[in-house]
C-alpha cells in the first residue's frame, strides 16, 4: 500500500450479487441441508424463506445466513462480467470491496474473491455503510471515487455522508433484481444499471469524466 500511487481513483464494490452470486446458491443449500423453501418477496429475507409453509423468523433468517457464509462461500461463483470488468477498471483506479460481514469473515472474503482472480482489499462492515466509505476516502485519499453496491439502503448512507462519491446501483442477481428497491428512483444512486456489460462503460467514464449520464 505504500508504494501505491497518490490519489488515484477509487471504486469501491460490494460482493455479494454484484460480484458473486449469493441468493442462487443460498437458496439450493437451504433446500438441500435445511428443508427451507427460498422463494424472493420483496426485500425481507425471512419472509422469502419457509418451512413447511410457515416463515422461519428473523433470528433463523440470521442464523442460517451466518452459517452460510461460514461453511457454504465455494458454492458462489461470479456474476458474468465481474471478475473482467473489475480487473480492467484496476488498471484505472484502486479496486476496493466493502462487504455487509462480520469482521471475523474478513479474510475467507479476501481469499474468495482472490480464488476467483481478484486479489482485492477487502473491508468488512456491519449496518449503513456510509460511514464505512467515509472511512476508506480518508485512507486512499482519492482524487474521485465510485461506489457500487445492489442494496438501495447503502446508496442512501452514501448519498447523506460521502456525496462526493459517484454511486452506482447495480444488482446483477435477475431472481433480485425486480424486487429491490431502486436507489437512482429514490435520488440517492447516479444510475441504475444491473449487467456488467453496461455498467463498465459508464464506470469508465466516471472514472475519467464528470458525466453522471
Amino acid at each position: 500500500m505504500a508504494n501505491r500511487p497518490a490519489n488515484r481513483p477509487l471504486v469501491i464494490t460490494d460482493c455479494d450479487e454484484v460480484i458473486l452470486h449469493m441468493v442462487s446458491p443460498f437458496r439450493s443449500w437451504l433446500a438441500e441441508e435445511h428443508g427451507v423453501a427460498f422463494t424472493m418477496s420483496g426485500n425481507d429475507f425471512s419472509k422469502s424463506m419457509s418451512r413447511n409453509g410457515e416463515p422461519v423468523g428473523q433470528a433463523e433468517m440470521w442464523q442460517l445466513l451466518g452459517a452460510f457464509f461460514d461453511t457454504e462461500m465455494a458454492r458462489q461463483n461470479p456474476i458474468a462480467g465481474a471478475v473482467e470488468s473489475l480487473t480492467e477498471l484496476a488498471g484505472h483506479a484502486d479496486v476496493v470491496c466493502l462487504t455487509n460481514l462480520e469482521h471475523h469473515r474478513n479474510e475467507a472474503r479476501t481469499l474468495q474473491l482472490a480464488e476467483h482472480g481478484l486479489p482485492l482489499k477487502v473491508f468488512t462492515n456491519q449496518g449503513p455503510k456510509g460511514p464505512a466509505i467515509r472511512a476508506i476516502l480518508d485512507e486512499y485519499a482519492p482524487s474521485r471515487a465510485v461506489f457500487i453496491d445492489d442494496i438501495a439502503q447503502h446508496h442512501g448512507s452514501a448519498f447523506e455522508l460521502t456525496p462526493q462519491v459517484t454511486r452506482l446501483h447495480l444488482c446483477g442477481e435477475p431472481e433480485m433484481a425486480p424486487h429491490i428497491t431502486c436507489a437512482f428512483q429514490a435520488g440517492h444512486a447516479h444510475a441504475r444499471i444491473d449487467d456488467w456489460a453496461g455498467a463498465l462503460p459508464w464506470l469508465k467514464a466516471q472514472l475519467h469524466g464528470d458525466n453522471h449520464d
